[in-house]
């Protein structure tokens, strides 16, 4: 027999539900965008009281989505499915994004930098990615080709320089992430840029250009006035 609780709950959520379909998560508060994926994990239980606990607890939904997932499970109770959806909703942003961008498949000024930068979306380790374009200005290879530590990432020279020459590139883009938040490029950072300059030069491909990606916001080491010394043919 179901109970008037269960016909509350189920209302509850079907509202919710159709409320999303007309409007979107605009009108939406975080605990609530939160309490309806939860949905999908927790299928018989309210998720509003766990919701509003995780926000308090992480201040908001990215920060949920980005914490440890034996604390999750552990201080919150959640399962596995539950922590496994709330760990997707990163990398299935980043492959929204990049699918989206990389269908264009044209390099152009204006998308080339948030291309790079949604390869970075949800990543709280230092990586390397690299966009390789071909005569035409096609976009013929995109990635990440590196993975390190939190603060630090050896560049790997070698791979660019076979990657470039097995897609036959002539234009290449790279990228690394500061998840400290810091948009500057270290002298490491510029010494580095210098070194891989030179080596595609001298296989025919030109750098176009290195980008350092914080969580919201990218900086391009050609415009920025802190490498002229290196982007200078």
């Amino acid at each position: 027999m179901v109970s008037s609780n269960d016909n509350e709950h189920q209302g509850h959520r079907q509202r919710q539900k159709e409320k999303f379909l007309r409007n979107g998560f605009d009108v939406f508060e975080e605990h609530e965008i939160l309490e309806m994926l939860l949905y999908y994990a927790i299928p018989r239980r309210d998720t509003n009281p766990v919701a509003h606990r995780l926000i308090n607890r992480y201040s908001c939904f990215g920060m949920v989505c980005d914490a440890p997932s034996d604390e999750l499970e552990r201080d919150f109770g959640l399962s596995k499915n539950a922590v496994t959806l709330l760990k997707m909703v990163p990398e299935l942003s980043r492959v929204y994004c990049e699918s989206k961008l990389n269908n264009r498949n044209v390099i152009e000024e204006d998308t080339i930098g948030p291309l790079l930068q949604s390869m970075f979306i949800g990543r709280t380790s230092e990586a390397v990615a690299m966009v390789l374009g071909d005569a035409k200005g096609r976009i013929i290879f995109s990635d990440i080709i590196a993975y390190g530590s939190i603060n630090s990432t050896e560049m790997p020279v070698r791979k660019m320089v076979d990657l470039a020459i097995r897609h036959n590139a002539k234009t290449a883009f790279i990228a690394h992430n500061h998840p400290s938040g810091s948009q500057l490029p270290s002298k490491n950072d510029l010494d580095s840029t210098m070194i891989i300059y030179d080596t595609l030069h001298n296989i025919g491909v030109r750098l176009v250009d290195h980008y350092i990606i914080t969580d919201t916001h990218y900086t391009s080491l050609r415009h920025s006035g802190m490498a002229e010394h290196i982007f200078v043919y």
